[in-house]
């Protein structure tokens, strides 16, 4: 009988993500013995799928597929996942307190101006340095700057406007601009994925938390809650947070220290406050203040002088019970920092009853539960995901330069190809990992 991983371990990987994962599954398929370490009692990492005891599926962590990246597409096609696309009516609160129905041409010109950023020349600056050069009408910059801060979870006098042009090209090349939801929830995949690391022999231990990581070539030690692990190479798939608390109070210990700590020291973890309402009634579609097509097909809504600034539905989706899930990235989610998820749930109904002019005692009488979960708290996340600040272009593709053959890095944050904070960038940087170890052996 061949030595189980448990006990002979060729690789550790500390994290049950899908970068964790992705790359088990591709070293195992190679007859490399492996054995995942995750922190927690579940694998998954960010991606957190949650089933409310009325049977709707609430997304906690990472919720839509964006775009049609190759690596993804293909393992949800594995897996059987039945994917939909988020289509429907946009709607935005004016300041004027009006609420409208986007159109797409609308959209489309308004946010038109970050496709410059492709083209940017000359030293890097802020997103904020690059709006105030004139380059933008002065009466939209606060909606870019929002769009930003929100859907990067970033700071806008922090991150690099040469990121945001790669990116802007990365998502011309997958359609980036279509979002999917995974029916059943994005649990889903990674479940399947470890029922398949499984199936090909690599160990994995869930609530086992890595305390150090003490390495020298060829060798690794790993000391963890359950005790020790020893094998010859070791990928690291933490998020960023967790690695950029390293080698400090109470964080882990590597030693002697990689060059890729300093490196992902550069780099910024973003923070998103996210929270999910499920209703007993569609009750938005009684607002006095639109059309019934566009209520009945609400996609999105935007409420710009309201926090938080963005909302959205399942649309369209059926479930049991309507949802509404509220959004807020980047330095506005730390004014709803702390708070639980059943306040957070109460303050919204108030507001969007006003935003939707109805009486507040109807929307909160609609109300069954609320959901949330706070990753800047989560000390196995440390923040929800990544950003390239000014200057630190160069930081991602350091991060993954293998040390000593002996130390690899994998993540989201370590993305080389302008997809960072997706579930697809993540996927990709475990592939790319498994074939480092590989190359090496």
């Amino acid at each position: 009988m061949p030595p189980q991983p448990e006990s002979n371990p060729e690789v550790l990987i500390l994290g049950a993500g899908i970068a964790g994962l992705a790359a088990a599954r591709k070293l195992a398929q190679r007859g490399v013995r492996v054995l995942i370490l995750e922190a927690r009692d579940r694998v998954g990492g960010r991606i957190l799928s949650h089933t409310s005891p009325d049977g709707v599926t609430v997304e906690l962590g990472a919720e839509f597929v964006h775009g049609r990246a190759p690596e993804l597409w293909s393992l949800l096609k594995e897996c059987g996942a039945q994917t939909i696309e988020r289509d429907g009516s946009m709607l935005r609160e004016e300041w004027n307190g009006a609420l409208i129905e986007d159109k797409k041409m609308e959209e489309g010109d308004l946010f038109s101006p970050l496709s410059k950023l492709a083209d940017l020349k000359g030293d890097d600056i802020s997103f904020s340095e690059w709006l105030l050069q004139g380059k933008v009408p002065e009466k939209d910059r606060p909606a870019l700057l929002g769009y930003v801060e929100g859907f990067n979870a970033a700071d806008a006098g922090r991150i690099s406007a040469r990121a945001l042009g790669v990116q802007q090209r990365a998502e011309d090349e997958i359609e980036g601009d279509r979002t999917w939801h995974i029916r059943g929830g994005y649990a889903r995949l990674t479940d399947d994925l470890a029922q398949r690391v499984h199936q090909l022999g690599a160990g994995l231990k869930l609530n086992c938390v890595v305390s150090a990581v003490r390495w020298r070539p060829g060798e690794v030690r790993v000391e963890t809650s359950l005790g020790e692990f020893h094998a010859s190479r070791c990928l690291v798939t933490l998020p960023l947070g967790v690695l950029q608390h390293a080698n400090r109070e109470r964080g882990l210990l590597f030693d002697p220290e990689p060059p890729a700590l300093a490196a992902a020291r550069r780099l910024a973890m973003g923070n998103a406050l996210r929270f999910t309402m499920i209703f007993r009634e569609r009750w938005w579609e009684s607002s006095p203040h639109l059309n019934q097509d566009a209520l009945r097909s609400m996609s999105f809504l935007f409420t710009s002088r309201r926090m938080p600034t963005v909302w959205w539905t399942p649309h369209p989706e059926s479930q049991p019970f309507p949802t509404i899930t509220g959004w807020v990235g980047g330095p506005p989610a730390a004014t709803l920092a702390g708070r639980s998820a059943g306040d957070l749930g109460r303050s919204a109904c108030r507001t969007l009853a006003e935003v939707f002019g109805l009486p507040t005692e109807r929307v909160l009488a609609a109300l069954v539960s609320t959901h949330a979960h706070d990753w800047s708290l989560d000390p196995f996340a440390r923040g929800a995901y990544s950003y390239v600040p000014v200057g630190a272009l160069d930081a991602p593709a350091a991060i993954a330069q293998p040390d000593a053959s002996t130390l690899f890095f994998a993540g989201e944050h370590t993305d080389v190809t302008g997809h960072w904070g997706t579930v697809h960038a993540a996927l990709r940087s475990g592939l790319r990992a498994a074939g480092q170890i590989l190359s090496a052996r």
